[in-house]
């Protein structure tokens, strides 16, 4: 059947064209057939409709179809434009497309309609611009600039990336990473720091003409190295229990056609096999037979104009006798591996990443170090960051990101896991500020589901190894929370949210709302008011206020432990939970208004605080600025009044004694002078060295004294120095610091020790001779390997589980078992040398006649007893009184009184353990009086190696082994 249905079409030709003549005629033919089979010829001789009564036949020499319509079994007619032809831009706008857009070349060339169908497809005038590119191959890092170039007027321009293996084209907007300008004739699309993610087929869409238009460019990007996985990237494997093994070589799709190949192939029976998976490309390498000697495989990526890309992988081939860790079965298969190498294995299953395990020098397994990251965790990062980026509308991607976040938290079993998390929540945040868009109820209950789900993980693992790589990520965490749910849309208000670590308020009012007050369940109770005179202005202004209040428990522990300069260096505890409080009025935020919050009963004395984001650099820290505590109005309770609003909480000191500038300066004067005092300590030993040790025991003696003067030198001057960081220092810096002090600390004492256990060997076994290097060697090992060893085991032990730093301080934390790592041993070794006092009065008080005259004797144990007197009340007192501090109700005195005497112990070791003894006095003499004549008297120091000697002298007659001295 064929008919006419195009108007006028075909009736109104120009009456003065001759009968000889052609011309082209725009007609409007509507052919159906039955059997949808279109018919071969369409070359018909038609008799058209005469114009009038002149007009004569017109010969229809050329038929050119440009629809075809498909009619489905619900009555819609699928029509598509033939090639050439396209629905203008109007009929485009009001009907569905047949196939998801940019499906085809066609932006307009397939549409559904119900019938009949109204009109058909127009013939395309030329194209109306170009696209034009800087680069087609962008090398990564660099800035790709696409110009499209108009020469009619052109709107509605939008821009489209379709990545290698990814159907659906993305929408590209203004973001970090994109930018787009217009000007005359031209509208150019940016993008910086080009990457893989960034390659693909670019489409520049626009309305011109009446029509719409789509004009494409395809970009490249080269991988770069970290893009290209090799498992493992190093290998020892034993002959003996493996006769073959594997080397996979990973890359990910791309528009650039890369060849893979390893060398060497021969030699080895190996054979090469090509993987793909969904998102990349693996070539593995099978070798069936241990090569004889150690050999490196590499992978060599080629593409074409491009340098290759060669990936070593060394195998070493553990050979007989030499030191290996045994196989193991620690959270992955462990094979045989030589000593002094890393043993590396693919994450498990649906995740990313690398696990390792070194082997010790001595064969002994290292521990795991896992990088593993779930693949679902880290796809939603990539999407929020390229989001942020510029791929993407935020209003369907936020809240589907946020919906799969909800679904994916649960599985998080690391610390890349949480990180991951926490930059997905932090961009998003970014992308809802930037946007300024709403979220909906639903989006809101899944952010914070998700937040609550986070503040619940193990905290003693996840988040304290998190941020030890990241210390910022609670507060960034914090600032994204807020964000977020200030965003909520006015049409889901009221909304509520109850969660075990998460509790959220969020209000719709009228102008004329009088006040504000809210109250949460916590424990213990927790109360906001904003007093109706801080709302009178808005009120004035006549617009509606959304007022949201929430709870985040546990999240002030996770905070960075920065503190303003007013708050001084005190111990603070925090309340357990920051109180966020925040007004919409007209769309913007409100962040003038007094606010009346009571944190709970407490007796301790504590700060009205707010987390500050923009302290430290932008890291974040508590301030008071602009906040006070008040007695609260018939109740014991402490009210804070802040002026602001933000997250607020609370600062309590964790001892009774506030923060006391007297011990402030008398710490700092203490340490100065031991400072001075051991350096004098060093200059009189420089000068007087040689007199006072020509023996061996007094050698021992002064050894260890000198050393001890080294210690407490370096342990007063980094303490002294870690008390003049300023607040916000650098977590790094500090962990050097707290670990330095202690170590130094702790070598003073246990030299003290080895002091006391030579003395104590001299004293009772007094027939036995010492070797001075073997002696020495010991003192040594006592002195700095020991102290190393406890500084060590206390870091890696109490670190992970957030209990190594005191929170303001760089020392070690009070509340955990740190310190006591340090008290323990002191005490200890003070108690050793309370042994050896003892025992020395016990021998003095009761002599045997087989140790020679009692006379000497007494005289060789009353100079033990004065080496020991000087130094065990010093620090055994010291350190008694710094446990005693720790206590909740202690006084001020035993504060003062261990300051005093903590700070001052340079001094007092000076004094008692240097300057006092006779022969020190006597060569210092000699030393600065040499002019005078000697001495004709012998001089009667009291040395107690002189003694010891003596003691010996007699009771050994005939032996001359010790010489005295004179």
């Amino acid at each position: 059947e064929q008919g006419q249905a195009g108007g006028e079409s075909g009736q109104q030709l120009d009456q003065e064209i001759g009968a000889g003549e052609s011309v082209l005629v725009s007609a409007y033919v509507h052919l159906e057939f039955s059997d949808k089979t279109w018919p071969p010829m369409f070359s018909r001789d038609l008799t058209l409709l005469p114009a009038s009564a002149s007009s004569s036949l017109k010969t229809l020499i050329g038929l050119s179809l440009t629809t075809e319509c498909n009619v489905n079994h619900t009555g819609y007619s699928h029509c598509s434009c033939l090639s050439g032809y396209q629905w203008n831009a109007s009929v485009c706008s009001h009907y569905l497309l047949c196939h998801p857009q940019h499906q085809s070349h066609q932006p307009c060339g397939c549409l559904v309609f119900s019938h009949p169908v109204p009109g058909y497809c127009q013939l395309l005038p030329p194209v109306p611009g170009n696209l034009r590119l800087n680069s087609p191959l962008q090398m990564p890092g660099d800035t790709l600039n696409l110009t499209l170039r108009i020469s009619q007027e052109a709107t509605n321009v939008t821009w489209f990336l379709r990545r290698p293996g990814k159907p659906t084209p993305i929408l590209l907007q203004k973001g970090t990473q994109v930018s787009l300008t217009s000007s005359q004739g031209q509208v150019v699309l940016s993008i910086s720091h080009m990457s893989q993610y960034w390659a693909g087929e670019y489409m520049s869409c626009f309305e011109a003409q009446g029509f719409r238009w789509e004009l494409r460019q395809v970009v490249r990007v080269p991988l770069q190295q970290k893009e290209v996985a090799r498992i493992p990237e190093k290998l020892s494997i034993s002959c003996a229990t493996s006769s073959g093994f594997q080397l996979s070589c990973c890359i990910p799709r791309t528009h650039l056609a890369y060849t893979a190949a390893w060398s060497p192939e021969e030699g080895s029976q190996a054979s090469a096999s090509l993987l793909t998976t969904s998102g990349s490309q693996c070539l593995v390498l099978a070798i069936q037979r241990c090569p004889a000697a150690d050999t490196t495989y590499t992978c060599v990526l080629q593409s074409q104009d491009l340098d290759p890309l060669r990936f070593p992988v060394p195998v070493t081939i553990i050979q007989d006798g030499d030191t290996t860790c045994p196989e193991n079965f620690s959270v992955v298969a462990w094979n045989v591996t030589k000593a002094g190498h890393v043993a590396e294995a693919p994450c498990p299953m649906n995740k990313m990443g690398v696990v390792k395990r070194p082997c010790r020098p001595d064969g002994i397994w290292g521990p795991v170090q896992t990088d593993c990251t779930d693949l679902g965790i880290l796809a939603l990062c990539i999407k929020a960051k390229l989001l942020q980026a510029g791929q993407g509308r935020p209003a369907e991607k936020v809240p589907q990101i946020l919906a799969q976040l909800q679904r994916r938290v649960g599985v998080a079993s690391s610390p890349s896991d949480l990180i991951a998390l926490l930059s997905t929540v932090k961009s998003l945040s970014e992308v809802v500020a930037e946007d300024r868009m709403h979220l909906d109820r639903s989006a809101l209950e899944d952010l914070l589901t998700t937040t609550d789900n986070i503040l619940d993980m193990n905290i003693s693992s996840l988040w304290t190894q998190a941020q030890v790589q990241k210390p910022t990520e609670g507060s960034h965490f914090l600032l994204a929370v807020e964000t977020l749910v200030r965003s909520l849309s006015p049409e889901d208000q009221p909304f509520s949210f109850n969660s075990s670590n998460v509790l959220l308020q969020s209000q719709f009012f009228e102008p004329t709302l009088p006040q504000y007050r809210i109250s949460f369940p916590t424990q213990p109770p927790v109360w906001a008011e904003i007093p109706s005179h801080s709302l009178a202005p808005l009120a004035h202004n006549g617009t509606n206020i959304s007022i949201t209040s929430l709870v985040l428990q546990k999240l002030d522990h996770l905070l960075p432990s920065n503190y303003e300069q007013g708050l001084g260096d005190s111990f603070y505890a925090t309340a357990g939970l920051v109180l966020v409080i925040s007004i919409m009025a007209g769309g913007q935020a409100f962040t003038q208004a007094e606010v009346i919050m009571d944190f709970g009963d407490t007796d301790d004395f504590l700060h009205c605080v707010f987390w500050d984001h923009k302290l430290f650099g932008g890291e974040g820290g508590w301030s008071g600025e602009g906040c006070r505590a008040d007695a609260a109005i018939a109740s014991p309770a402490t009210w804070c009044i802040c002026q602001h609003l933000t997250a607020f909480s609370i600062l309590m000191s964790r001892q009774t004694v506030p923060e006391n500038p007297v011990l402030d300066l008398l710490s700092q004067v203490g340490l100065g002078s031991s400072v001075l005092a051991l350096l004098v300590c060093l200059g009189v030993y420089r000068l007087v060295w040689r007199v006072v040790v020509r023996n061996k025991v007094a050698f021992f003696r002064h050894a260890a004294l000198l050393n001890m003067v080294i210690c407490l030198l370096a342990a007063d001057t980094i303490f002294l120095g870690a008390s003049f960081l300023p607040p916000g220092y650098l977590r790094p810096l500090c962990l050097a610091t707290t670990f330095l002090t202690h170590f130094f600390y702790l070598a003073t004492f246990f030299w003290m020790l080895a002091q006391a256990l030579v003395l104590a060997h001299q004293l009772l076994f007094v027939f036995h001779q010492l070797s001075k290097h073997r002696v020495l060697s010991l003192m040594v090992i006592l002195g700095y390997l020991c102290p190393l060893v406890f500084a060590s085991v206390t870091l890696g032990l109490y670190l992970p589980q957030g209990q190594y730093l005191r929170e303001g301080k760089c020392w070690l934390d009070g509340k955990g078992g740190a310190f006591y790592t340090f008290v323990g041993p002191v005490l200890a070794i003070v108690g050793v040398n309370g042994l050896v006092l003892a025992t020395a009065v016990l021998k003095l008080l009761r002599p045997s006649l087989s140790e020679g005259p009692p006379v000497q004797k007494r005289q060789a144990l009353l100079g033990v007893i004065k080496a020991l007197l000087i130094l065990t009340p010093i620090f055994g007192l010291t350190w008694g009184l710094g446990l005693a501090t720790l206590l909740e109700e202690v006084s001020t005195v035993p504060h003062y009184i261990f300051t005093a005497l903590n700070s001052f112990q340079g001094v007092f070791i000076l004094l008692f353990g240097c300057l006092t003894d006779k022969k020190v006095q006597e060569a210092l003499r000699k030393r600065f009086h040499s002019n005078q004549p000697p001495n004709s008297t012998i001089s009667m120091a009291i040395n107690e190696t002189y003694i010891l000697e003596q003691s010996k002298r007699s009771e050994m007659p005939g032996k001359n082994e010790l010489h005295s001295e004179q």
